[in-house]
């Protein structure tokens, strides 16, 4: 099967969503286990759009299976700073997909003058950790208890990789 990493675009919203609707749903991998209503989640997706972040889908025929995505932080001191999300439809994954939304993000953050990147990863998630570190992210603590979803409750490691 071939894959095609692109810029979000506005035709991609409505897929984007479902996509990241079901990988929310899984309960392991977002801080959400279900999307806001649809016009709360595509006028974020929007504003996404509107500043030019750094903002990828992966196409599968087409169809939306995964996206990248870095969101500015907020506050003028905090201007060189995104926060990272990823996520990739189950049978999506282990293709090497990631890794080409991650480069892709990273590149065009470093061009829009960003110089930190964030983001927090499951305990459990050893994939996506690995995945990280080969990109060269650095743990820079834990977050004791930081992902509740139901009963059960997981560390969470905040990660960043600097310029």
């Amino acid at each position: 099967m071939s894959y095609l990493i692109i810029p979000t675009a506005e035709s991609h919203l409505s897929h984007l969503y479902d996509v990241i609707d079901t990988v929310a749903r899984e309960g392991r991998f977002l801080a959400f286990t279900q999307l806001p209503p649809w016009e709360q989640s595509l006028a974020y997706y929007r504003s996404l759009l509107s500043a030019d972040a750094p903002y990828f889908v992966a196409l599968s025929d087409e169809r939306v299976v995964g996206w990248c995505d870095v969101t500015p932080a907020m506050g003028q001191s905090r201007a060189h700073i995104g926060s990272l999300g990823i996520g990739l439809l189950p049978e999506a994954r282990h293709q090497g997909l990631g890794a080409k939304l991650l480069a892709a993000a990273i590149a065009k953050s470093w061009s829009k003058g960003l110089t930190r990147l964030e983001l927090t990863v499951r305990e459990d998630n050893l994939n996506a950790k690995a995945l990280y570190e080969k990109f060269g992210f650095v743990h820079e603590g834990i977050r004791r208890r930081g992902s509740v979803v139901g009963n059960e409750s997981h560390d969470v490691y905040a990660m960043a990789l600097l310029l």
